[in-house]
């Protein structure tokens, strides 16, 4: 509770005192009481023979000098010459206003301030002239405004800074998804015309494993993650879909084991790894081509491992367009949280992902129901051989 408070607290101040324009007139009065109280520490330490009182209200008097000679610096010069580039010009102003500043001083010692000691009869009455000590309180009366003010600068300059890179990386990862998904779907698709051309019984099932990937491509791929076992429930239905093209020729393992409930994975990282399996090595493999799927989970930790056949003397591109995809989604989502391995063996390919899965179960999930049940199955084996 104490920690949501000073959360809480922390914000405001944050958020909304220091940068909100409601609580502007509240900024400056926050910050003349303390610029004020704290000279007045300061004299009294110095071994000023008034009270802290007394110097609280010496210092309150100078208060309209403090404004009139930092307020042009900061809220005019600064952001009309300094932040636009023109640093010499700025410089020459502040050496013309410091000089300026002796003169204010003195003028406001002479004519105001020691004459109004004078009529209130207090003790400790100021001498006229210049005071270089009242000059030191007010070039620090400019100098504070103006850390403040490059401070706030930044501030907005790295929030903004912050926000377009987000939007960035929002806008490439959308992007990514986009070229992943129509090179998916096409492979599918031709696999489904390939069995109406033959008018094969099995095509309305293939078409409604079809229709459940591009209900998940649509709607759950919108989330940030989705639930780890949708994703394998998808895998499976697309693995399916490839088996069926198959037939006999092809033999495929798939186990799953650990607790895949109440995970969290970015969508359509895993299918690229076997649409490229299927594409770039079993299919171009004449003798009987093979492929294992394994994924284990443990505590936080996601292993995927798929290994595929090939022909010894095919080279295997690590540069294919759902490889190349994954990889920036994965710099992009999981810095630092990945480890991906790819490696030809001459026989057969290996790709390994080892996924520190996020934790933060305040993720944007997405997840429609469907006629089939979720997947509550620890360990799923299969492997088919079918005639095409």
């Amino acid at each position: 509770m104490m920690n949501n408070l000073v959360k809480k607290i922390n914000t405001f101040l944050y958020e909304e005192f220091i940068f909100s324009p409601r609580y502007r007139v509240g900024r400056h009065l926050f910050y003349w009481s303390f610029h004020t109280t704290i000279w007045a520490i300061f004299w009294i330490i110095m071994g000023s023979p008034a009270s802290f009182a007394r110097n609280l209200f010496d210092m309150s008097l100078w208060i309209p000098v403090f404004i009139f000679f930092g307020y042009p610096l900061v809220y005019i010069a600064v952001p009309r010459l300094l932040l636009k580039g023109k640093v010499w010009q700025f410089f020459l102003l502040v050496l013309l206003w410091g000089v300026a500043g002796l003169y204010i001083n003195a003028g406001f010692t002479t004519y105001l301030y020691v004459p109004l000691q004078q009529f209130m009869g207090l003790s400790y009455i100021s001498e006229k002239g210049f005071q270089p000590h009242s000059y030191l309180c007010m070039t620090t009366s400019v100098a504070s405004p103006m850390i403040i003010k490059f401070f706030k600068h930044w501030t907005i300059k790295q929030k903004a800074w912050m926000l377009t890179q987000q939007e960035k990386i929002t806008a490439q990862l959308q992007l990514l998804k986009a070229q992943l998904h129509p090179h998916f779907l096409f492979n599918t698709l031709n696999n489904i015309y390939s069995f109406a051309l033959h008018n094969s019984p099995k095509t309305p099932q293939m078409v409604l494993r079809l229709s459940s990937l591009l209900s998940y491509m649509l709607y759950d791929c919108k989330a940030d993650e989705v639930l780890l076992e949708k994703e394998v429930e998808v895998m499976k239905n697309y693995i399916d879909l490839e088996k069926e093209r198959y037939g006999d020729r092809i033999d495929i393992s798939v186990n799953i084991e650990g607790a895949i409930q109440d995970k969290y994975i970015s969508p359509l990282l895993i299918l690229p790894f076997l649409e490229n399996a299927f594409k770039c090595g079993t299919s171009g493999q004449l003798d009987r081509p093979w492929m294992s799927v394994d994924i284990a989970v443990k505590g936080h930790t996601l292993n995927c491992k798929v290994v595929n056949s090939k022909n010894e003397g095919v080279s295997f591109s690590e540069e294919d367009v759902g490889i190349t995809n994954v990889k920036m989604r994965l710099e992009l989502l999981y810095p630092g949280k990945h480890d991906l391995k790819l490696a030809d063996e001459g026989e057969f390919f290996v790709v390994d992902l080892v996924l520190e899965l996020n934790t933060d179960k305040t993720v944007q999930v997405i997840s429609l129901q469907t006629d089939k049940e979720p997947v509550r199955k620890t360990k799923y084996e299969d492997s088919l051989l079918i005639n095409r």
